[in-house]
């Protein structure tokens, strides 16, 4: 590798790819927080990989991965220092644009009746999110279009959204349950980003091949010392992404996805996979795409204070469904049939996309291991076998 430099008689432009070493990316987490930005990344607590605020790459997971499989999550030594040679934890990023509770307003009696208070002004957290993964990017950008697109914008995602600063990083080793590939959501970054990094650890000393993809990630990546990239760093990480690509865990057929739930609404597999659902909510709490939630109004004992919170919901959930008389989704079978085909079908008639990234944590999670692929699998395997003996019938 040539000389390490700050500065170049060319400054640094959206497009540009550099690659900075590992020592390195201390200074690029501390110009960060020079510019007064929380860097939020991956580290290691109670057994799992979670996001939680970070200073150094000393509280990155150096050396550790993980193991997944269907209701399976287990971390391990790797042979190697990679600080991201991991896969997806049970943390999604939803939870610092979106968080789990979040007080709507708050009212005190003043003698005839309430007085509604304003809201006590807090600085909006500058955070920098460290480590996001292809997947995610799509996943925050599926939430921008539910909180910031349309009539009603949610002023506190549209504050923390507008300052966030993504750092990617590209997947090059596939989980157990990922299926990004088949969503066309990774494990290659592509948008969305400010900075992508690939890892690399062969041939050379540790090493990041990074993307600039905005001005602001240039701009914070300025001073930090790169050098422009070579083509056998690139080629490297381009079998790395290639490789990750084919390695994939699992794999969902999305052809015609959306009909092909519209078209069966009463098959029989809805049966099947809630002889073992456990309606716990597990799958939507850490998906990073689902936005459920509910309002809850607190009072005090005297009755002169009452406050209202939005809290994260499920539709795995009795309560969430209910109108006079009761819930609409009263059963398992209801409720998995519109998670699964709110996700994979109506999602895109709302929003234009589909709700699944691909990241598999709903697989993961499960403490019984049901498997959206294997699900959406069998529909399609009795749906195929029908078509071929009946004439069709059109969408529902």
């Amino acid at each position: 590798m040539g000389a390490l430099r700050t500065a170049s008689p060319e400054p640094l432009q959206t497009g540009d790819r550099v690659v900075i070493e590992l020592e390195h990316l201390d200074q690029l987490l501390q110009g960060l927080a020079d510019r007064n930005y929380e860097v939020v990344g991956p580290t290691v607590h109670e057994g799992a990989i979670v996001y939680e605020r970070v200073t150094s790459i000393r509280d990155l997971p150096s050396g550790w991965t993980d193991e997944q499989a269907g209701g399976r999550y287990r971390l391990k030594r790797r042979e190697d220092g990679a600080l991201f040679g991991y896969v997806v934890g049970p943390h999604s990023w939803k939870k610092f644009l979106y968080p789990p509770q979040q007080q709507l307003w708050r009212a005190e009696r003043n003698g005839k009746g309430l007085c509604i208070l304003p809201e006590k002004a807090q600085a909006t957290t500058k955070y920098a999110f460290l480590g996001v993964r292809a997947c995610e990017l799509h996943a925050i950008a599926v939430q921008d279009k539910v909180f910031l697109e349309g009539h009603f914008v949610d002023p506190g995602y549209k504050s923390r959204r507008e300052s966030l600063v993504l750092l990617a990083v590209n997947c090059t080793q596939p989980g157990g349950n990922c299926f990004c590939a088949s969503m066309n959501t990774g494990p290659k970054a592509a948008s969305g980003f400010d900075l992508a990094l690939t890892e690399l650890l062969q041939d050379g000393p540790h090493r990041f091949l990074v993307d600039v993809g905005t001005v602001r990630g240039a701009e914070v990546l300025s001073n930090v010392p790169w050098q422009r990239a070579e083509g056998a760093d690139q080629q490297q990480a381009a079998r790395l992404l290639a490789e990750a690509t084919r390695h994939m865990g699992r794999r969902l057929d999305t052809h015609g996805i959306k009909e092909l739930l519209y078209r069966n609404y009463e098959h029989p597999q809805w049966d099947t996979v809630t002889e073992r659902c456990l309606s716990c909510a597990n799958c939507t709490m850490v998906c990073p795409t689902c936005f459920c939630s509910t309002v809850e109004d607190v009072t005090d004992l005297t009755g002169e204070h009452a406050e209202r919170w939005r809290r994260w919901d499920s539709c795995f959930t009795v309560d969430f469904s209910y109108i006079h008389g009761g819930s609409v989704r009263a059963t398992p079978r209801a409720r998995y049939r519109q998670w699964m085909t709110h996700k994979l079908a109506t999602w895109i008639d709302q929003f234009g996309v589909s709700g699944c990234v691909g990241c598999g944590r709903c697989i993961t999670w499960c403490p019984v291991g049901i498997d959206i692929t294997v699900e959406a699998a069998a529909i399609r395997a009795s749906d195929s076998v029908k078509a071929t003996t009946e004439p069709e019938q059109g969408v529902a």
